[in-house]
C-alpha cells in the first residue's frame, strides 16, 4: 500500500518508548508543528496487561518483548535474554516502574566531561516538570503529568529487611529527596496511579491526548527499516507497517528522532549507513558516517540473586512486588553509591534453576547489583536485514580490573549479613541460593557467573559527548555527529548509566530533547 502524497510533518520520532513518548506528546503541545510517532509494538490502550502494574513479571519473554538473547558470554551468564518492550511506553510498559531522580552527582559528571546543559541544575527542573509526587519533599512538582507515589510499609517481611538493613548500618531513608542514599534503606517512590495503574510514559503523556490534537499521529505496528537522506540530511523513515507487505516511507520537513532505546538505535544508525565503517561495509551497507561510537560503550546494571525459603507467608499483595531499595558504597572515598539491592516479595529463579539450584513458592530475595560497573559490551548487527535482531554483546565482569566482580562479591556477602540479623531470623527458613556451601571468592564468582541477571538497564550505545570525544556519537544538543536533521533521545545517549533505576531519567531526556528541538525552530 502506498502512502499518501502528503504524508509528511515537522518531526517524525522513531520509537514509542520511555523517552519516545515524552518527546512527542512535548513536541505535538504547539499546534503549529506536527509530529509522527512511529511504535514497532501495538497499543496498550486499554490494555490491562500491559496497564496493570502487579502483573509486570508476566511481561517478560511474552508477545510484548523483543527478548534479545545475547552473545556468549566469556565471564557471564549467557543463557540471559535482555527483555526489550515491544508495545507502546517501551520499557515504562514491561519493566517495574521504580522512579529516581537522576542522582546530582552523575548528571553534574555528565557535564563536566563536557555535555554542556546536563547538569544536575539544568535537568532536575525537567524532572520536577514531569512529575506529579505525593512525597513531602518541598522540591517535588505537583503538576506534571507523572503520577508517582510513595510505597506504603504493607509488607511485614519488607518491614524486617530494613530493620535488619539498619543493624548493618543501612538506615530506614526516603528517596527523592535532593541528596543521593550512599548508604540506607527505603520503600521506593513509583511511577503508579492510584487505582493501580502503571504511569508508563505512554499512559502518562499520550493518553490524555490521543485523538484529541490533530497535529499528533501515533503509528504503531510500524517498525522502521532505515533512516532514509537527502545528501547528509535526514529527511525521513522507511518502515513496514504490521506484516507488510512493502516499505512505506514517512517526510520530516525539520528533523528524524531516533528513540528506539540503547539495543534499536544503534541498530537503526548501522543500517542507516552512520557506524563503524568496517563493520557495516561486512553487511554491503554503503557508509554514509563512519562513527566508531555506534553501538560500543554498552553500559549495564548486572545483577545478582540471594533467595530465601520464607519460614512465614509472604504478602500475596503488593504494587509490584519489589518495593524496596538498598544502597551503599563498597569502599571509601566514593561520592556515590556503587552497590545496589532490590529486595523481592517473591522467588525469582528464573536463572538458577537450570543449574540445579533448590526453589520455593514461598520466599525473598536480596539482588545486588552493580550500579558503577566497568564493564563494556556493544551492539553489533547481525544482517542487513532490520528484521533480524541484533548482536547484543554486554561483555559481563569482563573490566580489566576485576571491580565488578568484586562489587558483586561483597553484594552476596552483606545480603546474607541482613540476613542473619535478629529482625530477619523468624522470616529465614533456609538460603536457597547460593547455598551455604558457596563461601569463598571463586565458589561466589562461579555462582555469579553462572547466574547472574541484568535490571534491563542497557544505556550509552550513542552516547552523548563534546567534539573532543571521538567515540561520542550525539553532541549535547543530541544532534547526530556527520549529518543534519537527525538527533537521538533515549537511554543510548547516556555517557554511562547514573547509579539508579533510570527510567525517570529516559523521561528527562525526551523532556529535554524537546525543548532542544524546540529552541532551534
Amino acid at each position: 500500500m502506498s502512502e499518501p502524497a502528503d504524508d509528511a510533518f515537522d518531526y517524525v520520532v522513531v520509537g514509542g518508548g520511555s523517552s519516545g513518548c515524552a518527546l512527542a506528546a512535548r513536541l505535538s503541545e504547539n499546534p503549529d508543528v506536527t509530529v509522527c510517532l512511529l511504535e514497532a509494538g501495538p497499543s496498550d490502550v486499554d490494555d490491562p496487561a500491559i496497564l496493570k502494574l502487579t502483573d509486570w513479571m508476566a511481561l517478560l519473554d511474552s508477545g510484548y518483548d523483543w527478548d534479545y538473547l545475547i552473545e556468549p558470554q566469556e565471564h557471564g551468564n549467557s543463557f540471559l535474554r535482555h527483555a526489550r518492550a515491544k508495545v507502546l511506553g517501551g520499557c515504562s510498559s514491561h519493566n517495574s516502574c521504580i522512579a529516581f531522580w537522576t542522582p546530582r552527582e552523575d548528571l553534574d559528571e555528565w557535564a563536566a566531561a563536557g555535555c554542556t546543559g546536563w547538569s544536575a541544575d539544568d535537568c532536575w527542573p525537567l524532572i520536577r516538570r514531569l512529575e506529579n509526587n505525593d512525597g513531602p519533599w518541598d522540591g517535588h512538582g505537583r503538576s506534571g503529568p507523572v503520577t508517582i507515589m510513595q510505597v506504603q510499609p504493607d509488607d511485614p517481611c519488607g518491614g524486617a529487611v530494613l530493620e535488619a538493613a539498619a543493624a548493618v548500618g543501612l538506615p530506614t531513608v526516603r528517596f527523592n529527596e535532593g541528596v543521593t542514599v550512599c548508604e540506607g534503606a527505603g520503600f521506593f517512590q513509583i511511577n503508579r496511579e492510584a487505582d493501580g495503574t502503571r504511569a508508563s510514559s505512554s499512559r502518562a503523556y499520550l493518553h490524555p491526548i490521543m485523538g484529541k490534537r490533530p497535529n499528533l499521529e501515533v503509528r504503531t505496528g510500524a517498525w522502521a527499516s532505515r533512516v532514509l537522506f537527502a545528501g547528509r540530511r535526514a529527511t525521513g523513515v522507511e518502515y513496514q507497517q504490521d506484516i507488510g507487505p512493502g516499505r512505506r516511507t514517512v517526510t520530516a520537513r525539520r528533523e528524524v528522532v531516533l528513540s528506539a532505546g540503547a539495543i534499536d538505535t544503534p541498530k537503526l544508525l548501522m543500517l542507516s549507513g552512520i557506524g563503524p565503517s568496517e563493520h557495516l561495509r561486512e553487511f554491503g551497507i554503503d557508509v554514509l558516517v563512519d562513527a566508531p561510537g555506534v553501538g560500543t560503550n554498552l553500559d549495564d546494571h548486572v545483577e545478582g540473586l540471594v533467595m530465601w525459603e520464607a519460614a512465614q507467608p509472604m504478602v500475596t499483595r503488593s504494587t509490584q512486588w519489589w518495593e524496596i531499595g538498598l544502597f551503599t558504597r563498597t569502599r571509601d572515598g566514593l561520592d556515590r553509591p556503587d552497590l545496589m539491592m532490590h529486595y523481592g516479595s517473591v522467588p525469582f529463579d528464573l536463572n538458577t534453576v537450570r543449574w540445579g539450584y533448590p526453589t520455593t513458592d514461598n520466599g525473598f530475595c536480596l539482588t545486588p547489583n552493580v550500579t558503577r560497573g566497568r564493564s563494556r559490551g556493544t551492539v553489533r548487527l547481525r544482517t542487513r536485514d532490520f528484521r533480524d535482531r541484533p548482536r547484543v554483546d554486554p561483555r559481563y565482569f569482563t573490566d580489566p580490573d576485576g571491580h565488578d566482580m568484586r562489587v558483586m562479591q561483597t553484594g552476596v556477602r552483606l545480603a546474607r549479613r541482613i540476613a542473619e540479623q535478629e529482625a530477619l531470623k523468624e522470616w529465614v527458613a533456609r538460603e536457597l541460593t547460593p547455598g551455604p556451601d558457596a563461601v569463598t571468592d571463586d565458589e561466589l564468582a562461579d555462582y555469579i557467573t553462572k547466574t547472574h541477571n541484568t535490571v534491563y538497564h542497557p544505556a550509552g550505545t550513542a552516547k552523548m559527548g563534546p567534539v573532543s570525544d571521538p567515540a561520542a556519537v550525539v553532541d549535547p544538543q543530541l544532534r547526530v555527529r556527520g549529518v543534519d536533521g537527525l538527533r537521538v533521545a533515549d537511554a543510548s545517549i547516556m555517557p554511562f548509566l547514573p547509579a539508579i533505576n533510570p527510567n525517570i531519567t529516559c523521561y528527562m531526556i525526551g523532556e529535554k530533547a524537546s525543548d532542544l528541538l524546540t529552541a532551534d525552530t
